[in-house]
């Protein structure tokens, strides 16, 4: 687990599951991110067994569930992805819409790629985002990652813009 001032960010788990459907299925996260089909919990549980946990267990890193430290609600996710189609890891991050433009999308990130760097011996991350996603991009150069190029991933036909450290 992750501590920073105001949050916990710890592995998404299966008891993340009904948190993960309700985030994948938000209006933000359809718009900016794309529609998964987890139309239950049951397919969110599908994804941290078939997906997150087994990266946690080849690498050590992945999907963080970023959670209030002070009322223990879970906010958002955060962490570092392997994505087909890119040849270095992804930071990524989603909030539910109550809890964007507060800060927590700067502190969870920093959080993670701090860990990602002195844990894990990450030297480069890419991040990947809409064109339309302003906010993402803002946040992404807070990180200190600029815009590299366009980039279309593996069975998708979407343009994204490639960010890089």
């Amino acid at each position: 687990m992750i501590t920073t001032e105001r949050l916990y960010l710890k592995p998404t788990s299966i008891e993340d599951s009904s948190f993960l459907f309700e985030l994948m299925n938000s209006e933000k996260w359809l718009l900016n991110i794309g529609d998964r089909h987890i139309k239950s919990p049951e397919d969110a549980s599908a994804i941290v067994t078939q997906r997150i946990a087994p990266q946690f267990e080849r690498l050590g890193y992945g999907c963080h569930t970023v959670v209030n430290r002070e009322t223990g609600e879970k906010m958002g996710t955060c962490g570092i992805y392997e994505r087909p189609g890119l040849d270095i890891p992804d930071i990524g991050f989603a909030f539910l819409p109550p809890y964007e433009g507060k800060g927590y999308g700067t502190e969870s990130a920093t959080a993670i790629l701090k860990d990602a760097m002195e844990n894990f011996g990450l030297k480069k991350v890419c991040a990947i985002t809409l064109e339309s996603n302003i906010p993402s991009q803002k946040l992404l150069t807070k990180l200190g990652l600029s815009y590299s190029r366009m980039v279309t991933l593996p069975d998708d036909t979407q343009e994204l813009m490639l960010f890089t450290n």
